[in-house]
């Protein structure tokens, strides 16, 4: 999978995945939307991200999430 929105870059933000090299962290605007924000507040508080940039972030996390394994305790 591609990702043309999402940058990193040890020069910024400690090389966190941003936004199109902006010091915008992904985790931030994943936060923003899992805190209830909706999309036109978010392109509205930070009018340099586009509406694509929110659609990326979210396709991104998904496919962290589907690399990530997670062991769970057995249940008795």
């Amino acid at each position: 999978m591609t990702f043309t929105r999402i940058t990193i870059d040890p020069a910024v933000c400690t090389g966190k995945p941003c936004v199109r090299g902006l010091r915008f962290p992904v985790a931030r605007l994943l936060g923003l939307l899992a805190a209830g924000e909706t999309r036109e507040q978010i392109l509205k508080a930070y009018p340099y991200l586009k509406p694509g940039d929110l659609g990326e972030a979210l396709r991104y996390a998904a496919f962290l999430a589907e690399d990530e394994t997670v062991e769970l305790a057995p249940t008795n």
